[in-house]
């Protein structure tokens, strides 16, 4: 949904006759062009001495649902043109707008040779990530993340209506649990609130007066611009480089020992009552959660974590499982074994949760043939099995204690020729019903020592493979995102496979060229003896069959409309089908892990009841 103010706004003349002139032309030419816009562009220029002269199409696109005319504009037109101005379309082609923010420094149990340490940042993030900054710059404050993301996208013309949020930065469960709870009920505070309220300026006097406050007891501030304090940011992270300060310490120094923190704790705190206050609101709002990632560690997976972002409305746990290889694991200090990861894995997916594993490549101890081996591994035995992957080749960051290694020769980045090998092999032993998220974290070539500089890999990667005629199934190489296929022509698809503890179904809509519409993964839990014998599960579950996502595909379309994919009746097929399927196995009920957002669909559209912490529907 495009955000447009109850009363016209004032446009500067020549932006007012630019976007009346843009409407006529497709009007009358039943449609425009990019020279069309572009001669609009020149035409009616900025003030005079400008620094940029022409109009940005972020900028047209603002003033085109601020126009005195738009009310009046037929809706053909209307999606039309928003279409044809929107900025990075790709930002929502996966169905949703993503949403990522950042939690504040915090100690981290961790002590990874490979993990980099920021002074200003979370631990393994980088200052100039661009997540990163936009926490940075927002004081890492989630409501502040939140609405500044979304009017960048609001601006760059793309559909809010359904939004998944992404809580990354430090350890999640390491975390007091009353800054959890605050910091979640405050991304749905954002959703609830945007575009209504004053809050987002409220909040930044309120930070801009307790950095003088601080500046006063001589305590370094948490500005939302680091480089006020660059001289003393440089001095902190000098002492981690050399090692005279452990990443821990100088959190303890500079954030949560100090008044900083203590003056902060007061405020960052909420109630279970309040947060589910403000869960029950965004059900119905405009803006809705459709998703909600937390990022933690394997070893903190436990039923009374997982029953916490349950309450929390979590649906989706991101986990850095790195390797399989418990010598590998060893060698850079990762304290998670892999048994543990298996076991992670396990109470994941019987809790319902989507898995979002991180994996790495050219770890110390390793070498490209354990590389490809473990990766098989990882995609193969029925510990693991992930829903989606991150791969990461190892990058040497100057502050990660891997530069000793690099140093005295124990660690050397593989050369382009060889990563190139393993991350083809990778891609290619995927399978269909896993999708490879990234393949090459965004960090800046600044600040990587050696190793693998380009960001754009996975194209290198998609082009090897298809210089040796080798078949990608992943899902992200077969999404449908903008194209427009033939819904006759799309037919269900069933991939079965066995885990440690359950019998997985992922269904699937694709065309005869292997395009996929929408998914669905339905669960369905083997009996307790196949469990790890600690597992004491909440509920009934592990007893019910689950649905642990159902997602389609095709640009986001805006609630109760109809797009390309959306809201033509896949999503009820799909769970239709999983009915029947849990009923063939025996299996009397059907739960849901239903995000916050997603409330209303399942239990008005497809009569699913509230049922403790999910939705559940009598077969």
């Amino acid at each position: 949904m495009i955000m447009v103010p109850d009363e016209p706004t004032r446009l500067p003349k020549n932006l007012q006759d630019l976007v009346q002139e843009l409407i006529k032309i497709c009007v009358v030419n039943k449609g425009l062009t990019d020279l069309d816009l572009l001669r609009l562009q020149r035409r009616y220029l900025r003030r005079k001495g400008a620094a940029q002269p022409f109009y940005l199409k972020s900028e047209i696109l603002e003033a085109f649902t601020r126009n005195s005319f738009y009310p009046m504009i037929q809706p053909p037109w209307k999606e039309y043109i928003t279409n044809f101005l929107q900025v990075k379309p790709v930002r929502t082609q996966s169905g949703v707008a993503t949403v990522t923010v950042l939690t504040k420094p915090w100690p981290c149990p961790g002590k990874c040779i490979f993990c980099p340490s920021e002074a200003r940042m979370p631990k393994s993030y980088l200052a100039n990530e661009p997540g990163a900054q936009r926490a940075e710059n927002n004081y890492f404050d989630p409501f502040l993340q939140v609405t500044s993301r979304l009017t960048n996208l609001a601006q760059m013309g793309h559909d809010l209506s359904k939004v998944e949020l992404i809580v990354l930065g430090g350890t999640w469960d390491n975390y007091p649990l009353t800054y959890r709870r605050w910091f979640i009920k405050r991304l749905f505070d954002a959703l609830n609130d945007f575009g209504k309220t004053d809050e987002a300026k409220k909040l930044n006097r309120f930070y801009q007066n307790l950095n003088k406050k601080l500046a006063e007891k001589h305590v370094l501030p948490l500005t939302n611009n680091a480089h006020q304090n660059e001289q003393k940011w440089r001095h902190w992270q000098e002492k981690l480089d050399s090692g005279e300060l452990t990443y821990n310490q100088l959190m303890q120094k500079c954030y949560t020992g100090n008044a900083r923190e203590k003056l902060l704790s007061v405020t960052q705190t909420a109630s279970w009552r309040e947060l589910a206050l403000a869960q029950r609101k965004n059900r119905i709002a405009v803006f809705r959660n459709v998703g909600l990632v937390i990022e933690t560690r394997p070893d903190l997976i436990t039923v009374e974590n997982l029953t916490t972002l349950r309450r929390l409305g979590c649906t989706k746990v991101q986990i850095g499982v790195q390797s399989v290889n418990d010598h590998v694991l060893s060698a850079n200090q990762r304290g998670i074994t892999r048994a543990q990861n298996a076991r992670a894995f396990a109470l994941l997916r019987l809790f319902g949760f989507k898995i979002h594993a991180h994996f790495m490549a050219n770890l110390y101890g390793s070498t490209p043939e354990q590389d490809i081996q473990d990766y098989q591994d990882f995609m193969t035995s029925a510990d693991f099995l992930p829903d989606e992957v991150k791969i990461y080749p190892c990058s040497l960051i100057k502050s990660a204690q891997l530069m000793d290694y690099y140093h005295d020769g124990r660690w050397q980045p593989y050369d382009e020729k060889v990563l190139l090998d393993v991350l083809t092999h990778y891609l290619v032993s995927t399978p269909a019903f896993v999708r490879v998220t990234r393949m090459i974290r965004d960090i800046s070539s600044d600040n990587i020592v050696v190793g693998n500089k380009k960001t754009n890999f996975r194209q290198l990667v998609e082009a090897n493979c298809k210089k040796q005629n080798l078949s990608i199934e992943e899902i992200r190489s077969r999404e449908v995102r903008h194209d427009k296929l033939d819904l006759e022509n799309l037919y269900l698809r069933e991939i079965r496979y066995q885990t440690r503890v359950s019998d997985e179904f992922f269904l699937e809509y694709v065309n005869n060229e292997n395009r996929i519409a929408g998914f669905l993964r339905l669960s369905l839990p083997k009996k307790k003896s196949a469990w790890p014998e600690e597992f004491v599960l909440p509920e009934d579950l592990g007893t019910v069959a689950m649905i642990r996502e159902v997602h389609v595909y095709g640009v986001v379309a805006a609630l109760q409309v109809r797009g390309n994919y959306q809201h033509t009746g896949f999503g009820r097929r799909l769970v239709n089908r999983a009915k029947e399927i849990a009923k063939a196995f025996g299996f009397t009920r059907l739960k849901v892990i239903s995000a916050v957002g997603t409330h209303e669909y399942y239990g008005q559209k497809l009569g699913f009841k509230d049922s403790g912490l999910y939705q559940e529907i009598v077969l």
